[in-house]
């Protein structure tokens, strides 16, 4: 959901652009729903993410794993959206997507 803006003309509050019955009619189940649908596409963005990054770097998710320091199955659940990176395996993802000579040469 997306945040109310009340427009205001003359100091009088102007109706925002919602459509209060279909707020009113807005269940919990709807909301955790909604959000279970938001997590699971941004595990999908993310493992597309981890995927590109790896790809960039030409290796393959056992040597990308090795460079890393992490385990293989680490990597095969961030590419498949089952794990999201986080912390520092983060951005290190974002450091190798911007400079992969460097930080891969920084890794050896």
């Amino acid at each position: 959901m997306g945040t109310v803006r009340v427009k205001l003309e003359a100091g009088k509050p102007v109706a925002g652009r919602i459509d209060a019955r279909r707020v009113d009619a807005t269940t919990e189940a709807d909301l955790r729903r909604h959000a279970a649908e938001d997590d699971a596409g941004a595990a999908q963005d993310a493992a597309l993410y981890a995927r590109r990054v790896r790809r960039r770097t030409g290796l393959t998710q056992a040597d990308f794993a090795a460079r890393l320091g992490v385990p293989v199955d680490t990597v095969r659940n961030w590419e498949q959206g089952k794990r999201l990176p986080a912390g520092p395996a983060k951005a290190l993802l974002r450091i190798l997507d911007k400079a992969p000579e460097a930080a891969l040469s920084a890794l050896s």
